[in-house]
């Protein structure tokens, strides 16, 4: 009547409809979960040099340093469905050319289990600031967002803004010494 390998198709099918059913019920559980919490940014030091730029003809860009400070608990973001944080702080800002430039300037992985308080003290930035042209000189509205991606078990992959931002101004005239 019933082979072993029709009996075992059915388990086979029946044992996934169950799993497919408890991963959305796991995924639900979290889905509407508030993921933002208060991040404290300082600024420590501002630097603008004007480098030349090697992807255009011959022209010189600005290249803006920053030393930052970040202090956040993100303990509150950990739950049983989150694998790892991608933690990015990115510097949005506008010039004539453009109305909305965003540069990434530092990036860390969080894994659950690790060390969820964030205390991080004169942080050079890990990638360049370079700007387009000449932007970022005198430029009085440059804004530091900490934002992050949740990585869960199961679900959507959220992007969540930090609700502390800072607001700086880049320096009038460029620097000349060598060293940062």
């Amino acid at each position: 009547m019933n082979t072993v390998l029709s009996r075992a198709n059915s388990l086979f099918a029946f044992s996934l409809s169950v799993m497919a059913a408890l991963t959305f019920g796991c995924f639900i559980t979290t889905a509407f979960k508030d993921r933002s919490i208060p991040v404290d940014i300082h600024v420590s030091k501002v630097m603008i040099k004007n480098v030349d730029d090697f992807t255009g003809p011959r022209e010189r860009s600005d290249l803006g340093f920053v030393t930052f400070d970040i202090s956040a608990n993100l303990q509150p973001i950990f739950d049983w469905n989150v694998k790892e944080l991608f933690l990015y702080l990115t510097a949005e800002y506008s010039t004539k050319s453009n109305a909305l430039n965003q540069v990434v300037l530092w990036d860390k992985i969080v894994l659950r289990g690790y060390n969820t308080k964030l205390n991080l003290r004169d942080v050079k930035s890990k990638y360049f600031f370079f700007d387009d042209g000449n932007g970022l000189r005198s430029n009085k509205n440059i804004t530091l967002t900490l934002s992050w991606n949740v990585v869960p078990n199961a679900g959507i992959l959220p992007l969540v803004m930090g609700s502390g931002h800072k607001s700086l101004a880049f320096p009038e005239s460029y620097e000349t010494a060598k060293s940062y």
